[in-house]
């Protein structure tokens, strides 16, 4: 089972900045796509921003120019960087990651979510 495990969330004013990784495990032979989506209460869930193998990035609409995402291939981790950071950012943020263990076996797996919450 492939396991995801997240960290960085926290409290930030507006305008601040915070990291978050998310780090893949369990006997993964290749990631095709990372993401990080986010549910904010009562919304959605919407991704943020995502990754491909080939290093293609894509972002939502509301978070272009503000928010980078990275990856490490070697530590089969994502990044999200989040710079000026606004209230409406507040959200849980969640991990996804798929690929496969084998060449019969894909993967589609999920963070445990980091709550972010961004103070006016």
């Amino acid at each position: 089972q492939v396991q995801l495990v997240e960290s960085g969330g926290g409290l930030v004013q507006a305008g601040g900045s915070l990291r978050l990784s998310c780090a893949a495990s369990g006997g993964i032979s290749w990631i095709n796509v990372m993401g990080w989506y986010r549910q904010a209460p009562g919304k959605q869930r919407e991704l943020v921003a995502g990754i491909t193998s080939g290093g293609s990035t894509n972002y939502a609409d509301s978070v272009k120019g503000r928010f980078t995402i990275s990856k490490d291939n070697a530590k089969n981790t994502v990044y999200l960087q989040m710079n000026s950071l606004k209230p409406e950012d507040t959200a849980v943020y969640y991990c996804n990651v798929n690929g496969q263990k084998t060449v019969f076996t894909n993967f589609d797996s999920w963070g445990q979510g980091t709550q972010v919450t961004v103070s006016s």
